[in-house]
């Protein structure tokens, strides 16, 4: 990843308290030729990424399709998931997006944006909105109505 999205990324996980940290797990991107087809690629990245969530982990898929949270929703999830006590995996997708087994799998379906977003710019995204979220939720100043 470029300089700036590690940057980005660790300025924001880096804020989080012990509680509710964030951890990174990357998956390799599938080889891609030109005797396979997409959904091939796909399948291939969604065993991986299902070999790295445990079964008792609450997943929470980013799909285009999934529902597009406020802050204050999200917030609301957060806490949620906090008193669930289980682990919160988020599930980002290739450049082709999610197996459909990576979609079964979740218990949730969340939406960044109707836009299509290039990886890195999602990986920092999203981390600064799971720490806006969560400063709701501990009424931290840092989100602002």
């Amino acid at each position: 990843m470029p300089d700036w999205v590690e940057k980005g990324f660790t300025t924001y996980t880096q804020r989080m308290p012990r509680d509710c940290s964030i951890e990174l797990i990357e998956i390799p991107a599938a080889k891609r030729s030109k005797n396979q087809l997409a959904n091939q690629w796909m399948e291939k990245e969604g065993e991986l990424i299902l070999k790295a969530i445990d079964k008792s982990d609450w997943v929470v898929a980013l799909d285009v399709k999934g529902k597009n949270w406020s802050t204050q929703q999200l917030a609301q999830n957060i806490f949620e998931w906090q008193l669930s006590g289980n682990n919160v995996a988020l599930l980002v997708g290739g450049p082709d997006g999610l197996a459909t087994s990576c979609l079964a799998r979740a218990n949730q379906r969340w939406s960044l944006s109707g836009l299509t977003l290039p990886h890195p710019l999602v990986r920092v995204v999203l981390a600064e909105t799971l720490y806006r979220a969560w400063s709701v939720t501990v009424n931290h100043p840092y989100h602002r109505e």
